[in-house]
């Protein structure tokens, strides 16, 4: 489950560049290559980090995603090699580190958030994954194994001439827009969830359905608050003055800031709708509340003059002349009776009942 407001695990006073893994922990460390050219390709999946170093020797282009952060010796080991900047071997253990994107020259980092509702539950998980695009190489850093960067090993396996035949710029351009397209999905389960969970709130608004309306609400913030910095440095990765980036792939990076854009558009348009819901709550348990109100003013109503007679007949007189008769008590009750059938009676000709 996602949070809004959470503790971080860094410890104060921590040099800086100390990686330190900030997150949660998987079974095994999964080091998965993929090394191709317009003609070759080549997928492997190796058990240390060392050996994926000779592929970086290789005019091919190389992507080694590495899945599971907890294993800080493979991501120093790999920085080493590559002369990856501490600072950045440090954000990208740090599960807690706010999305972003640096040029360092030789190299780009950017850091970003993933959502996906994974367990039965559907709850809504945060995934923390990096990319460190370099010179014919890509590497890329995620908490869990996952299936989102599959579409891309597909478009690498059909030979693609604009992804086989691409730098290392495009094939970064593609893990952001699979990580992007993501969003798409998970706004969309949501979307039919609020559907669901407003029928549920019409027909009876439970607390417990209130409860799961503010859990989505903070859901959404989650989301937006990951989103907003996508939008501002995406379009810094099209006008970024590096070699790093050809002109050709700079306006993929454009399109990928429509997309932000469009999904930012929805965010908002997802709050707004959790906060008429809020209302629309409020006003179904107002009306039920104001239903049950007026039945018990009807009934009450309906027994006013029968507690009347009640109490007229009830009081300790001893010359009252129905309480000589022998049909007195049938009388009066016959009277009450039909009091109360003919007020129930003229309640339904008004619709109030």
């Amino acid at each position: 489950m996602v949070k809004l407001f959470k503790k971080s695990g860094r410890k104060p006073g921590s040099a800086p560049g100390t990686i330190t893994h900030l997150g949660k922990k998987t079974d095994v460390t999964k080091i998965q290559i993929v090394d191709f050219d317009k003609k070759e390709l080549l997928e492997k999946e190796v058990k240390t980090i060392e050996e994926s170093f000779p592929f970086f020797e290789n005019p091919t282009i190389t992507w080694v995603n590495i899945v599971g952060l907890h294993e800080v010796k493979s991501i120093e080991k790999i920085g080493m090699r590559l002369g990856i900047h501490p600072l950045v071997l440090e954000d990208i253990a740090n599960t807690d580190q706010h999305p972003k994107v640096e040029d360092y020259d030789e190299f780009i980092f950017v850091a970003l958030k993933m959502f996906e509702f994974k367990n039965s539950n559907s709850e809504l998980e945060m995934e923390h994954i990096s990319i460190v695009c370099g010179k014919n190489y890509i590497l890329s850093f995620m908490e869990s194994a996952d299936d989102v960067f599959e579409p891309v090993c597909v478009r690498i396996r059909e030979g693609r001439k604009t992804m086989r035949e691409s730098k290392s710029d495009y094939l970064m351009y593609a893990l952001l827009d699979a990580i992007v397209d993501n969003y798409f999905i998970v706004l969309e389960n949501m979307g039919e969830k609020i559907e669901d969970l407003e029928k549920k709130i019409v027909q009876n608004p439970k607390q417990v359905y209130l409860n799961t309306l503010h859990k989505m609400q903070d859901e959404m913030l989650v989301i937006q608050k990951s989103l907003q910095p996508l939008r501002k440095f995406i379009p810094t990765l099209e006008h970024l003055k590096t070699p790093l980036i050809s002109t050709s792939s700079a306006i993929f990076f454009r399109d990928l800031s429509d997309h932000i854009i469009q999904i930012t558009d929805t965010i908002d348009a997802t709050n707004n709708k959790l906060s008429t819901m809020n209302n629309l709550y409020l006003s179904v348990l107002n009306q039920k509340t104001n239903d049950a109100m007026k039945i018990l003013a009807l009934i009450a109503t309906i027994f006013i003059p029968v507690t009347f007679l009640a109490g007229v007949y009830g009081m300790n007189f001893e010359f009252m002349p129905e309480l000589s008769s022998p049909f007195g008590y049938p009388i009066v009750l016959g009277v009450m009776i039909g009091i109360g059938v003919s007020m129930i009676v003229y309640f339904k000709k008004k619709k109030l009942l």
